[in-house]
């Protein structure tokens, strides 16, 4: 598989987003998958500790025995676990990567992600916290996620000379949801920092497995209350079958075009797919072939304008 640089990492450029564990997935189910990703050339694994109620991080890090050095182990925290353990404070920081450290298993995480503001606590002082994580080597990297241009240029602005910075920012962005390019890309350009899509196939919209009248599979993402609303309307439906119907006369499919067209950008290093099944990997790891031409750029651009 190709890969990309995010920051001082290479991940590989279809990565495997990990919160369907210990939610949708049992660790059986779960062990699969990781282990079809893996088989197929996966590297950045993206879990995070709310994940499936702390059981994404507990099963990824067991699936992952003996084959940790192998990959790229992402992570996030900050949003709440429970009551107590939340938020972006100095000393919650230390308890939340030391948690997430035993339950993956592992003495380091590569990429440690603030899963989104927290307006409790200055950045600068999350950032410090964070820069003593990576010198004492329990984190390589670090990013953020669910920030805002402004807030992202804040944090550029708070780092000390010499300390971690922000590499990556992973928020909502595919061709149902290109609000990103807005603001926040053009930020993420000018500060040379990675740009990580989370719903890149907006929660399954973009597979091409569902036609424009039909429902929602019974346990499907989508069949939930909040995804119904959110990806499942009639402005998102129509896009969806118009870009399949595009890529179908380049012989092509809507899969393939969502995760191309995605990786034509190149501040995104990988498009981290969520999977409930090893045929699910395998179709997101064999659909990243397609490199768009400007002429097709343009085309999708006009099916799928960022504004309507």
């Amino acid at each position: 598989m190709e890969s990309r640089p995010l920051g001082s990492l290479q991940v590989g450029v279809v990565g495997l987003g990990c919160n369907n564990f210990g939610r949708r997935l049992d660790y059986e189910e779960t062990r699969s998958v990781v282990h079809a990703a893996l088989d197929a050339g996966i590297s950045l694994f993206d879990t995070a500790d709310i994940y499936g109620g702390t059981r994404s991080e507990e099963f990824l890090g067991r699936a992952l025995a003996g084959r940790r050095d192998t990959v790229v182990l992402a992570t996030k925290f900050g949003m709440a676990v429970d009551a107590t353990r939340k938020g972006a404070r100095p000393d919650y920081i230390r308890r939340a990567v030391h948690d997430s450290l035993r339950r993956l298993r592992t003495d380091r995480i590569d990429l440690y992600q603030l899963h989104e503001p927290d307006p409790a606590t200055p950045i600068a002082e999350t950032l410090a916290a964070l820069d003593e994580l990576v010198k004492a080597g329990m984190v390589r990297q670090i990013g953020c996620s669910n920030f805002s241009a402004e807030q992202v240029r804040e944090a550029h602005s708070a780092v000390r000379p010499g300390a971690a910075r922000f590499v990556s920012v992973q928020n909502e962005y595919s061709l149902i949801h290109r609000e990103p390019e807005l603001a926040v890309l053009p930020e993420c350009a000018r500060l040379g920092l990675a740009f990580i899509p989370y719903f890149p196939l907006a929660s399954g919209l973009l597979t091409g497995k569902y036609t424009s009248a039909a429902p929602a599979p019974k346990h499907s993402r989508l069949a939930e209350a909040g995804s119904r609303d959110r990806f499942l309307n009639a402005r998102n439906r129509r896009i969806a079958e118009t870009l399949g119907d595009f890529a179908k006369s380049r012989g092509r499919t809507l899969l393939e075009l969502a995760i191309g067209w995605l990786l034509a950008h190149e501040a995104i290093p990988s498009v981290i797919a969520g999977a409930t099944s090893p045929e699910q990997v395998r179709a997101n790891v064999g659909a990243a072939g397609w490199r768009l031409t400007e002429d097709e750029l343009a085309q999708v651009d006009r099916i799928a304008p960022v504004r309507e």
